[in-house]
């Protein structure tokens, strides 16, 4: 699903007037979310799941195409973790 079939979905099911209200809500949804994780804090969505920021520690690679070991510097990671509820609308 793209976000503008969401936006479509959102519009048919919450019933806002129009398609580009919907588009404005998903945009301040994500926008909210990304801000929160920016500043390292976690954001949890009761039943659906919870997003957070993990540290990954430098490591040891290999180029794949010279097999020369390279670096890879730490970095920050965002983590999914689904909810209880979304888990068993899946399965």
């Amino acid at each position: 699903m793209t976000k503008n079939e969401l936006c479509d979905k959102l519009t048919l099911k919450s019933g806002l007037s129009s398609k580009a209200a919907a588009a404005k809500a998903v945009e301040a949804i994500l926008d909210s979310i990304q801000e929160a994780l920016v500043q390292g804090d976690g954001v949890t969505l009761t039943g659906f799941g919870s997003f957070s920021v993990v540290e990954r520690a430098a490591r040891i690679g290999r180029n794949p195409s010279t097999g020369a070991q390279i670096t890879i510097p730490a970095a920050k990671k965002v983590k999914f973790a689904p909810g209880k509820f979304l888990k068993d609308a899946v399965n």
